[in-house]
């Protein structure tokens, strides 16, 4: 397990300079316009016959703004590109372009066939990105772990999530739901004593709305939104024009913009996905105290001590503000010669002030441990003494109350 002292989560201040050095050529000037160019085709086929339900659904998603996440559109480029692939294969096509009667027919069921080769590439450099950086942010977590029981199982769910995701891939679900899945993260934070406060801290702010993340939304998102769209809007056309082949024909013209537009497209994802691949590789998750400015310990980050009486009881009391937060506690007794233990619960209270024991009272001299809340509302973690005569008990301990957290997307 590597060291974390004198380390804190990065910031969105050391993002934004971080990234100034990384600035991204603009996108060619080709994509919007073949962009509008293909929306306006679009319109022309749904004029030649009325969509229908499911052709209806695409446009309108096609006509929506993309997600403001990163990894949701990465998700949603590779679930377009998976369809577009799909209707590019030619059991696929429309009778008329399997065995074609006119050279327009023969020509376009050449051009196809070479579109799909871009996309079968770009799909091949969307997967290699996401399979290196997931992994990239697995190992990073991994070597801040303690190396026991909470390392096995993470990456055991680490194993299940990635089955469970190239499941979805398989049965052609809707991939791009796939960007906001929990994971890693999700797991870690069931496992929260032992694991290095930076790394809690980590998880409790990068996905804030103005967290560090966000640095990155603003200063990549808006390429890759633009490219987004552009995928969409090819997967539409292609859709519509299949259900339409016999009556609709692409003159020459509407061919080449399809052509166009797909070239243009898979090569300047491609372009982008490189460069945010490098700035991915070589972006920290953590940075010293005195890089971020925040110099000097946390109190909240520090064990407490207090001496509990014999013949009495020592509560600490928590608000739960969001259902299925995690109240995590780590306390131990400061031991003399004589063995000692100390009874421990937790308890819920009701507004109206009613108890309800949620953590069966059980007597220990140490314990780690974490309860998953049912319910907003207030907590007593509750150290009994009472059934001691003579001896106090100094307790050392310290515990936290983390809100839901899921796997931290772009």
């Amino acid at each position: 397990m590597a060291s974390t002292e004198g380390l804190v989560p990065i910031t969105r201040a050391f993002l934004a300079s971080y990234y100034d050095k990384y600035p991204f050529p603009p996108l060619s000037d080709d994509v919007s316009r073949l962009y509008s160019d293909m929306a306006s085709l679009i319109q022309l086929l749904a004029l030649q016959s009325p969509p229908s339900q499911g052709e209806a659904s695409l446009i309108e998603e096609a006509n929506r703004e993309p997600p403001h996440k990163i990894d949701e559109n990465m998700w949603k480029n590779r679930e377009q590109m998976e369809e577009i692939l799909f209707l590019l294969q030619p059991s696929r096509w429309p009778v008329q372009l399997r065995e074609p009667c006119t050279s327009e027919d023969a020509e376009l069921s050449s051009t196809l066939r070479h579109l799909k080769d871009n996309f079968d590439k770009a799909l091949t450099a969307m997967i290699s990105f996401q399979s290196k950086n997931s992994e990239r942010i697995f190992s990073t977590v991994m070597t801040y772990m303690p190396q026991d029981f909470r390392g096995t199982l993470i990456r055991q769910q680490k194993e299940r999530s990635e089955r469970n995701k190239q499941a979805e891939v398989d049965a052609r679900r809707q991939l791009a739901q796939l960007g906001s899945a929990t994971g890693v993260y999700k797991t870690l934070v069931k496992y929260l004593v032992g694991v290095p406060q930076v790394l809690l801290d980590f998880i409790r702010q990068i996905n804030d709305d103005d967290g560090p993340m966000e640095e990155q939304r603003e200063r990549y998102g808006p390429h890759l939104y633009n490219l987004t769209k552009m995928v969409t809007a090819i997967r539409v056309s292609l859709t519509l024009l299949w259900e339409r082949y016999d009556t609709f024909k692409l003159n020459k013209n509407q061919m080449n913009l399809l052509s166009e537009a797909v070239i243009v497209y898979t090569s300047e994802f491609e372009r982008f996905i490189t460069f945010i691949s490098d700035v991915f590789a070589n972006s920290p998750f953590f940075i010293s105290a005195d890089t971020a400015g925040t110099l000097g310990s946390r109190e909240n980050e520090e064990y407490k001590e207090i001496i509990v009486q014999a013949g009495r009881t020592y509560e600490v009391s928590l608000m739960v503000e969001s259902e299925n937060s995690y109240i995590a506690w780590d306390f131990s007794l400061v031991q003399g010669k004589i063995s000692m233990d100390i009874g421990f619960c937790v308890e819920y209270i009701s507004a109206s002030g009613e108890k309800t024991l949620i953590l069966p009272y059980h007597r220990y001299e140490a314990d780690q441990g974490n309860f998953s809340t049912l319910m907003a509302g207030n907590y007593k973690l509750v150290w009994d003494n009472s059934y001691s005569t003579f001896f106090k008990k100094t307790l050392r301990y310290k515990v936290d109350c983390i809100p839901p957290v899921v796997e931290p997307t772009n």
